[in-house]
């Protein structure tokens, strides 16, 4: 709501000074009060009208907040899956790990037979 200031005093005044009676004046006065207080109040229905329709024209945008808060809990999310997957995978490597182990030894003694072929005693 915006409040127009005005000074009945100084424009009655103006009005007596101009020629006017000062019953006359003074009845300017109020009516030009009485009608800018209606614009007023018809100003702010406006307002209100016009806010309430962008509002649900721009109810679906994001704001910059959205996005920087959607952009961080995606963070987060990005974050804990890592986590959780370095936790499943653990496991996994250390079979991996356990299984090139026992292949080296199975090809070390597949080549010792290999070798011992080649030069027996």
């Amino acid at each position: 709501m915006h409040a127009i200031t005005f000074d009945t005093l100084e424009f009655t005044e103006q009005l007596r000074v101009a020629g006017v009676p000062e019953e006359q004046a003074k009845g300017h006065a109020k009516a030009l009060v009485t009608v800018m207080k209606q614009t007023e109040s018809q100003m702010d229905e406006w307002a209100d009208k016009r806010d309430k329709q962008s509002e649900e024209r721009l109810g679906g945008l994001a704001t910059r907040q959205n996005l920087e808060m959607a952009k961080a809990e995606l963070k987060r999310d990005i974050k804990d899956l890592e986590l959780r997957m370095e936790k499943e995978l653990a496991p996994i490597r250390t079979e991996l790990a356990i299984v090139k182990w026992m292949l080296g030894i199975q090809m070390a003694g597949v080549m010792a037979l290999i070798l011992r072929s080649f030069f027996p005693h």
